[in-house]
């Protein structure tokens, strides 16, 4: 129930016994740097503190370290073409890891090895790196880094406890342009008075978005939306209660007869993580081009997948790489299936249906907060897609994001009548937390007995079986994208063999060696 979710932390005023007082605590690893965290509500305060330390790491070892990193520049002898090249990425750092070890070894011959160690890290990440910002990008409980300013400390958006006030803060407004220029030297950007707003990203995938002062207010900001480095999959999504094994079963048999489908939902509802978990249902025979402005899909490494990106101009205004190119030349790579990051602008839309139309089967995202605004948003301005188009669209999957109790959920799953109207079938209802039937499936029946030859009940059973797999999957924490693809890919070769292990409740790596 909903209603239970109502005593989580974070979720609503906190109560005076909690105030003051740690939540939770936890550790992990930055790059050898090991980093403790403490979650705690503050008398008098309304949000949660995400206080970060690094055991050892006096502020008098930081200011000792910073005066060593001048040496350690001056020492170290690289080219600019080395450090943005992402691919010499761990080159580079071995260059510096043995300057930083020799310096700290003449400096301090009393440290230990591991002490060495972590100090070396530390001077790596303040040199080559985001200095301050390093740690909390490496913590997968955040997912977004932000800064909004020099007079107001770092906040992280925490996947449990929402926004967070942290113990980090930066000197001036000063460091914050030098963090923004150096992430944009390192993917061929710049960011200045005359070019004041910046979208980029970090070699590890994670989005950045900065913009300087006056163009916002209170000063310069940056802002991270992190790269899970554990993409989400379906069994990931059951056990979150985001979706229930039945609908995401019935989404699982519409990828396997290649129908097209669109997930829709608002700013950080999940759409790019529930567009991730389902390419992952794809069949290892299927080729499959991917679209995306910035890279955050991660598929299992045994498809055959060429993923691409957009470019944007150069300061001469010359090379730019659009999405509607990438599609146009996807469209010549023979693609069985084609992912795209986002619909934008009418020819993308165009051209994404026509290759729908021509056999291909599509997924990408959408901003909408409903089938029927889906439909609504394809067919009017910018878009304007022809409604008599749409149903080359099998299904609409809505993502929603519930901010008060921080939660995400699939909204509605929608089949695509013939017309282009929206008809829901599945729909999350906030009371119960669950997801409900809403009305009949109709159209994908008719889709499915057409071209793969099932009946109503055929389809029941297929549903039930893909269910039954779902849940063994989350119960055995199979939730990785190689192993869901592995077991998805296994299942179309021999489902038998996949839904026999699931009703025993086997250990997949016993069943496939």
């Amino acid at each position: 129930m909903v209603e239970a979710k109502r005593d989580m932390p974070g979720q609503i005023p906190v109560p005076e016994a909690m105030k003051g007082k740690e939540i939770e605590s936890y550790s992990f690893d930055n790059e050898g740097i090991p980093v403790s965290v403490r979650i705690l509500y503050r008398k008098g305060e309304f949000v949660p503190h995400y206080e970060m330390s690094v055991r050892g790491l006096s502020e008098g070892t930081k200011l000792v370290l910073n005066t060593l990193k001048g040496e350690l520049i001056t020492n170290v002898k690289l080219e600019i073409t080395e450090i943005m090249d992402q691919k010499r990425r761990e080159e580079v750092r071995a260059k510096f890891d043995a300057k930083a070890m020799s310096l700290l070894t003449k400096h301090f011959p009393s440290l230990s090895d591991e002490t060495k160690s972590v100090l070396s890290s530390y001077l790596i990440q303040n040199t080559l790196g985001l200095g301050e910002l390093e740690a909390p990008l490496h913590d997968e409980h955040l997912e977004e880094v932000a800064i909004n300013s020099s007079t107001d400390p770092v906040w992280v958006y925490h996947k449990k406890y929402g926004w967070c006030r942290t113990n980090i803060a930066l000197k001036n407004e000063e460091s914050i342009y030098d963090y923004a220029a150096m992430i944009g030297r390192k993917v061929g950007k710049q960011i200045n008075i005359l070019n004041p707003l910046m979208d980029a990203h970090l070699g590890s995938g994670e989005r950045v978005n900065a913009t300087l002062a006056p163009i916002s207010s209170f000063g310069n900001t940056i802002t991270i939306r992190k790269f899970s480095k554990n993409p989400w999959t379906i069994p990931y999504l059951v056990e979150l209660n985001c979706i229930s094994p039945n609908v995401a079963a019935l989404i699982w048999l519409c990828i396997q007869n290649e129908m097209s489908l669109l997930v829709s939902g608002g700013t950080g509802s999940g759409k790019t993580s529930f567009l991730n978990a389902i390419s992952c249902l794809i069949p290892a025979n299927h080729r499959i081009i991917s679209i995306e402005d910035t890279r955050e899909l991660t598929l299992p490494s045994f498809l055959q997948w060429v993923p691409m990106v957009t470019r944007e101009p150069n300061a001469e205004g010359k090379g730019e790489i659009t999405m509607l190119d990438l599609l146009a030349n996807a469209l010549r790579q023979r693609p069985d299936r084609i992912i795209v990051g986002e619909v934008r602008k009418q020819r993308e839309a165009e051209i994404l249906f026509e290759a729908m139309h021509t056999g291909h089967a599509v997924y990408a995202t959408l901003h909408a907060d409903n089938a029927a605004q889906t439909v609504q948003r394809l067919t009017n301005a910018p878009i304007n897609v022809p409604k008599q188009m749409i149903d080359a669209l099998s299904g609409i999957v809505v993502q929603y994001r519930h901010r008060r109790f921080n939660i995400r959920r699939t909204l509605e799953f929608a089949e695509v009548q013939k017309g282009g109207d929206p008809n829901v079938l599945y729909r999350w209802d906030v009371k119960s937390d669950k997801v409900m039937e809403a009305n009949k499936m109709v159209t994908l029946a008719a889709t499915l007995s057409l071209y793969a030859g099932l009946t109503q009940k055929e389809i029941d059973q297929d549903v039930e079986d893909k269910s039954e797999i779902i849940k063994w999957m989350v119960k055995r924490n199979h939730k990785d994208v190689n192993t869901v693809g592995e077991i998805v890919s296994r299942y179309y070769v021999n489902p038998d063999e996949v839904l026999s292990a699931a009703k025993k409740n086997s250990e997949w790596s016993t069943v496939y060696k």
